[in-house]
């Protein structure tokens, strides 16, 4: 089928209302070989009684098999109420779970596809979900699913006569031009790759950024009213066109809750979905400018007005609609826009001639895509514009001023959701098994023969971790407890457990769900380098979702138990966040604006967003300030007052809040302007005296991140010593120093050098000083960052787990996979020289002969020296009086590439005392190579010409005499010593590996080699025969020499393995060890 076609297709099935037939016709070009011989229904009693409320019928219209034997079945899930389609999308998400996981005595199945339909056929959503089970075997010794909850993830498209197919047809239409084959399940689910739609939607906002900035320069440049004002309020134009595009998308996600455009007697929900476009029609009719007379009024008239006359405040006469009144401060304006005449060409929002031109207009790009105003979740994404998007882009457009900029990087959805749940672990798990507990054991009262018996003096007590609710069953909680809301209730709401209903979640849990709820409720976060806010979002769903899982046994089940209600008191009370970047910051606030937005379904009266400028604040993090901490009626006026200032919908009485608030700020801090945490965020250290959880992706780097000053400030002035020289470094300390409460949670991402870095050894000391709960390989996860990251989670002064559980990003970053939970003393051996979290993967055999028979962890055998800096500019190709120079990139294995250069006479003569002698020289830069699997290759050669070397190499220097340089040479680039080094030391990183003193000296050597120096002729007479190979000057174009030298390669490799007394098997997981 041609692409035309299959577009055609997609178009007909997803723009339209439901309709059976088409989507029949849609899933047999998807599928081609499709086998619907065996359909069915299930309806009435065969639908679950905890889904009956919400499933009407689930009909099988055929099912399939891919080429990997994974199982999909294609469904039609006709729903029961218009609003489940939105609001009950977890029940759905479970639903579905059931049936693949067997339902009625069925078999087993790996994935549906699913048209979940609301009764008015209207909108409709077009599903993956897929199962992920868990495997174990079984006493007979044969696979079989192991029996616990399993969580299914759903990825989705919301399709329907109100939205556009764009992003499903460029992601779906090459699976339907496929007439040959079946897609796989991994096909299909790459297919719903929201991070596609993300880029492609980061692109094209872009572009739309700079086609604004370009028209409003233009127009700065042209009128002097524009320019004055804007010089005079300190509005520039890269700000006032992230604002802008900003504004119109939030009003994207509003016109798609209905609340733009809506009839004088109509509720919140039923207005224009398409209003910014008729707006623009309109304005076109009338041959008016969109921005001067429509744009403007609907910002700053409408939408930042409270009160426009009228016995209704909310209907805008200009407009003729009903309107809501936002507060918040995204549509408070920073210039005058009444006496300014702001005209950005009409084409700059729709340059769109007739329906078959798609366009590149603002309204024309945002129209080909859907929004949708659900947060994306671990188990539920949607391949749409959501919150999390548009905070993707715009953290991506901070640093985007001009056409050269490419912006900055996010942290994946993925890492944010693991860090988010494990800070909310680790949390739990403290905060509920924490408790007072009697410092001496209690005595009963001892009896008196006449009176009353003698008072006893109060038993002193201290706070102690006591098990209420393990650890384990908090996990399943945070992680899997959604997929047992039906379950559960169904048996709460009948009072007793049945055959076929029982409870689900853990009885530790259920028991203790008020004490939890409370915890939850009483949480305090921030992040000190917010960005986008996507950890505070996070965080917030994360613990939203735990307290509607709880919702189900508690006593309380009021109706403010709502998303809405739990939403809006953490963030007036439990969320806080800091930035140096103004951009940032309003980015942030937006993010959490629009989570509210999310959730309000007051059809008749829309709550005013709150004020966020103290809960969000702009300022350096690493800064503080000298303060009275001991005025307390200061601090207390200022808590009163921020309390006010969040919920203040009045203008005026803002404004003399904001006063009051600055007035207060400035008494406490002498009128240091720096940002405070004690001061901003007073009432948490009153509270608290420090956070419940600081989670952040904090930056990174030294040069060109602090200043010299700033720099001279931290280690003279605050006498903070930060060996890495990294800022991220000096984050950690003064998080702990600051911040974090005891008992409180440090969650970070750092630079993946931090595990095994020299200078990076006092952040792992920090790390077993404090409680280490978990260390995550984050990897390659920011694309074009050339830093790789690792995750880890700390709970200050714990101390009480005595391991560390370990974990990676998979290479298609869409999972975390955890290795196990392992003794701290087995990951961090070696004097904390590294932390080796790969070691939990390999067989313990392996690791143990490599401790039996090596010299690991004794005394120093070699040196390494790097050679002479900075003389890349005295490098020559002419040999007269010069003398040979070697730079890395010269060196092959065992050789030399052809082609000499050379150090000029002058600066060479005070070096060659340097050099003489045969030596080993290595690549100072240990070269990863992807293919055909990723690992590392140490390259060396032997010199026996007196070559000098550049600082690109290293010449390793035999501290014991016992050794052979021959023998080290083969050694150090065998595949053991690879495999060792690439996950033992380096952590598996793929960059800037130093092959350093550090480094090599913690290769182990083979005890027999040092005792028995017999065992060395054998590999140096192997090396002598590769070298008399590799000096042929056509070695490298020779292939049978080539090959030779590969099969002398692989003869040290066996012996290498002999030494440590390898088992073939143990030999296929050096050989093989990341294929």
């Amino acid at each position: 089928m041609d692409k035309q076609t299959a577009a055609k297709i997609i178009r007909d099935t997803f723009e339209k209302p439901f309709d059976k037939g088409r989507f029949i016709n849609f899933s047999k070009n998807l599928v081609n070989f499709l086998d619907d011989s065996s359909n069915f229904v299930y309806q009435g009693n065969y639908i679950p009684d905890a889904y009956k409320p919400y499933i009407h019928t689930l009909e099988r219209i055929g099912k399939y098999q891919d080429a990997d034997d994974n199982k999909t079945d294609i469904l039609i899930a006709q729903l029961k109420k218009e609003t489940s389609l939105e609001r009950a999308r977890t029940i759905q998400r479970n639903f579905i779970a059931w049936y693949l996981n067997g339902s009625r005595g069925g078999d087993l199945k790996d994935a549906a596809l699913v048209a979940f339909v609301s009764p008015d056929n209207e909108d409709w959503r077009f599903s993956l979900v897929k199962m992920d089970y868990l495997l174990e075997e079984s006493p007979s010794g044969k696979t079989k699913v192991k029996t616990e909850l399993t969580p299914a993830r759903r990825f989705s498209f919301l399709v329907g006569e109100n939205e556009s197919s764009h992003t499903a047809q460029s992601q779906l239409v090459d699976i339907l031009a496929d007439d040959r084959n079946n897609p796989t399940l991994s096909i299909l689910q790459n297919a719903f790759n929201i991070e596609v739609a993300t880029r492609e939607f980061f692109n094209r906002y872009r572009e739309l950024f700079h086609k604004v900035k370009e028209a409003l320069d233009k127009l700065v440049e042209e009128d002097k009213v524009i320019r004055q004002d804007f010089k005079a309020k300190g509005v520039n134009t890269v700000n006032f066109s992230k604002k802008l595009l900003g504004q119109i998308v939030f009003l994207y996600f509003l016109q798609k809750k209905g609340w733009l455009g809506v009839p004088g007697n109509k509720n919140w929900g039923e207005g224009n979905k398409k209003f910014l476009r008729t707006l623009f029609e309109k304005c076109n009719k009338e041959r008016k400018n969109f921005f001067n007379d429509y744009l403007e009024y609907l910002f700053y008239a409408a939408l930042n007005n409270e009160d426009r006359g009228g016995i209704d405040p909310s209907y805008y006469p200009r407009f003729e609609c009903r309107i809501p009144f936002l507060n918040g401060g995204l549509f408070t304006s920073d210039y005058d826009w009444e006496k300014t005449k702001i005209v950005i060409p009409n084409d700059i929002f729709s340059d769109r001639r007739d329906d078959s031109d798609e366009g590149s207009g603002i309204l024309d790009i945002f129209d080909l895509y859907n929004f949708t105003v659900k947060e994306d979740e671990p188990l539920e994404k949607e391949v749409a514009v959501d919150p999390e998007t548009l905070g993707k882009v715009f953290e991506n457009l901070l640093e985007v001023k001009d056409r050269k900029s490419k912006g900055t990087y996010y942290t994946p959805r993925e890492i944010v959701h693991y860090m988010c749940q494990e800070s909310l672990i680790n949390y739990l798990d403290t905060a509920v098994n924490t408790g007072e507990v009697p410092l001496v054991p209690t005595r009963p009262p001892q009896g008196k023969l006449l009176g009353q018996p003698d008072p006893q003096q109060a038993a002193l007590k201290a706070p102690q971790y006591r098990v209420l609710s393990p650890r384990e069953d908090i996990e399943e909680f945070v992680r899997k407890g959604e997929s047992t809301i039906e379950h559960d209730s169904r048996v709460e709401t009948y009072g007793k457990e049945t055959k076929r209903y029982s409870y689900k979640l853990p009885e530790s849990i259920r028991q203790n769900a008020k004490l939890i709820d409370e915890k939850l409720d009483s949480i305090r976060v921030c992040d000190p380098a917010v960005g986008s806010g996507a950890f505070l979002v996070n965080m917030m769903t994360e613990v939203i979702r735990a307290r509607n899982i709880l919702t189900t046994y508690l006593a309380d089940k009021e109706e403010r138990r709502t998303n809405y209600n739990f939403k809006r008191h953490a963030i007036q009370n439990c969320l806080y966040g800091v930035d140096i970047d103004p951009g940032a910051i309003e980015i942030a606030k937006l993010r959490l604006w629009l989570s509210l937005v999310v959730d309000e379904e007051d059809i008749r009266q829309i709550q005013p967003l709150p004020n966020l400028d103290y809960k969000i604040v702009c300022g350096n993090s690493l800064l503080g300030v000298e303060k009275n901490l001991f005025n307390l009626e200061l601090f207390n006026n200022l808590e009163k007052l921020k309390s006010l200032y969040f919920n203040e919908t009045n203008t005026k009485r803002k404004q003399e809040y904001r006063v009051q608030i600055d007035n207060l700020i400035n008494q406490i801090t002498n009128n240091n302007q720096n940002f405070d945490f004690e001061v901003y965020f007073s009432e948490i250290f009153h509270e608290k005296g420090g956070f419940n959880v600081v989670i952040a992706n904090p930056p990174y780097g030294f040069r060109n991140v602090l200043s010299k000053e700033e720099k001279t400030y931290f280690r003279k002035q605050k006498n903070i010593q930060f060996p890495s020289g990294d800022i991220a470094e000096l984050f950690i300390i003064i998080a702990l120093q600051k911040l974090v409460r005891v008992n409180g949670i440090l969650t970070f991402i750092i630079p993946k050098k931090s595990l095994y870095g020299e200078s990076w050894r006092n952040v792992r000391k920090t790390w077993l000083s404090h409680e280490l709960t978990y260390l995550m390989d984050a990897s390659k996860a920011f694309e074009k960052v050339l830093l790789e990251q690792v995750s880890f989670s700390i709970i200050k002064e714990g101390g009480r787990k005595e391991r560390v559980t370990i974990g990676a990003l998979n290479q298609s970053q869409d999972r975390i996979e955890i290795f196990g939970s392992f003794p701290l003393e087995d990951i961090f051996s070696n004097e904390l020289k590294n932390a080796q979290i790969y070691k939990g993967i390999f067989p313990k055999s392996i690791l143990n002969k490599i401790n039996t028979y090596s010299t690991l962890d004794t005394e120093q055998l070699v040196k390494a020296e790097i050679g002479i800096s900075n003389i890349t500019q005295h490098l020559t190709f002419q040999a007269t009086g010069n003398y040979p120079c070697i730079k890395g990139i010269d060196i092959i294995k065992y050789g030399l590439k052809p082609g000499k250069r050379y150090l000029k006479g002058r600066i060479a003569r005070k070096y060659l005392p340097l050099y003489q002698g045969h030596k080993i020289v290595a690549q100072e830069i240990v070269a990863h190579i992807q293919n055909p699997f990723p690992h590392i290759m140490i390259t060396m050669f032997y010199d026996d010409a007196n070559r000098l070397i550049n600082d690109t190499c290293v010449e390793i220097k035999i501290l014991d005499s016992k050794l052979e340089k021959k023998f080290l040479l083969a050694y150090y680039q065998s595949n053991f010593c690879n495999w060792y080094s690439y996950n033992l030391i380096y952590n598996r990183a793929i960059r800037t590996m130093h092959f350093i003193d550090y480094y090599i000296n913690q290769i182990p050597i083979p005890k027999s080699i040092i005792h028995d120096p017999c065992h060395q002729e054998k590999f140096v007479e192997v090396v002598d025969q590769i070298l008399a190979i590799t000096k042929d000057h056509d070695y490298l174009t020779n292939p049978t020499k080539q090959a030779k030298v590969k099969e002398l390669e692989r003869h040290i490799d066996q012996m290498v393995y002999e030494l440590y007394d390898l088992t073939p098997e143990e030999i296929a997981v050096v050989e093989g060890f990341n294929k």
